[in-house]
C-alpha cells in the first residue's frame, strides 16, 4: 500500500510530530511504501499565487482555477507542487496529522489543499465525489485538540468535533473521491502525563498495524 502522511505542526517534538513519526515508522515497518510531507520542514508556502506555475494562461488577470487547468494541460506546475500532486495521485491511503486550530486546519495545511488540489489535474468536470480520481482509496485525519474529549462532544463547551470536521471530510477528502476512515483524536496532549502520552501512541500504533482492513465511515452530506 502506498501511504502519504502530511504533517502540519511547527514543532517536531510535539505530540503531532510524535504521532506522524510513529505512523511513518509503523507503516514502513509493516511493508508499506510511505511518502512523508512535513510542511514546516519544507517551508511550504500556503499562498496560492503565480508562483504555483512555470507559465501563464492570462498574464493580465489571475484566476487560480484557470491557471491550474492550463498548467495541468501543459505540465507547468512549480516542481514542489508537482511533486506533492504526484504523492497524492499515487497514494492508497492519506493521513493528515495536525493540531485543530480555531476549529479547523492550520493555515499551512489548508494552503497545501488550496495549491495541491488543482483543477484539471486533481479534480474537475465529472471527476468529483464518486467520480473523483481517488475513488476506492482512503484518507483519514489524525489530530490533537486543546480541550478535553468532553468539551468536543455533542453538547460540549466547544461543540461536536465530528461536525467541525464535516467540511474537511466532505468538502476536501470525499470531494476528490476518497473514502474516509474514522479520525484519530488525542485530546489535550499538553496536559497529559508521560504515561498517558505513551498510551495514546500505543493505541495509534495498534490501529495503524490494522489500518489496511478498516472500513470507511459514513459521514453523510449535511
Amino acid at each position: 500500500m502506498n501511504v502519504l502522511i502530511v504533517l502540519a505542526h511547527p514543532e517536531p517534538k510535539s505530540m503531532n510530530g510524535a504521532l506522524a513519526q510513529l505512523a511513518r515508522e509503523t507503516l514502513a515497518g509493516a511493508g508499506h511504501t510511505v511518502a512523508f510531507s512535513d510542511l514546516h520542514a519544507m517551508d511550504f508556502d500556503p499562498r496560492s499565487t503565480r508562483a504555483n506555475f512555470t507559465t501563464a494562461f492570462d498574464v493580465d488577470f489571475f484566476k487560480p482555477q484557470a491557471e491550474e487547468r492550463h498548467a495541468s494541460q501543459n505540465s507547468a506546475f512549480h516542481p514542489q507542487l508537482d511533486a506533492e500532486m504526484a504523492k497524492l495521485e499515487a497514494c492508497d491511503l492519506m493521513i493528515w496529522q495536525f493540531p485543530l486550530w480555531w476549529f479547523g486546519l492550520p493555515a499551512i495545511l489548508k494552503g497545501w489543499v488550496d495549491r495541491v488540489f488543482a483543477s484539471g489535474r486533481i479534480y474537475g468536470g465529472e471527476r468529483i465525489f464518486e467520480g473523483g480520481i481517488k475513488r476506492g482509496k482512503r484518507a483519514m485525519l489524525s489530530l490533537t485538540t486543546g480541550g478535553s474529549a468532553a468539551a468536543y462532544a455533542p453538547g460540549g463547551a466547544m461543540g461536536d468535533l465530528m461536525a467541525m470536521l464535516q467540511p474537511i471530510h466532505r468538502g476536501m477528502l470525499e470531494f476528490i473521491g476518497f473514502d474516509v476512515l474514522a479520525p484519530n483524536f488525542v485530546h489535550g496532549p499538553a496536559r497529559l502525563s508521560a504515561l498517558a502520552r505513551h498510551a495514546a501512541l500505543d493505541v495509534w500504533r495498534v490501529r495503524l498495524l490494522a489500518i489496511a482492513d478498516e472500513t470507511p465511515i459514513d459521514i453523510g452530506t449535511n
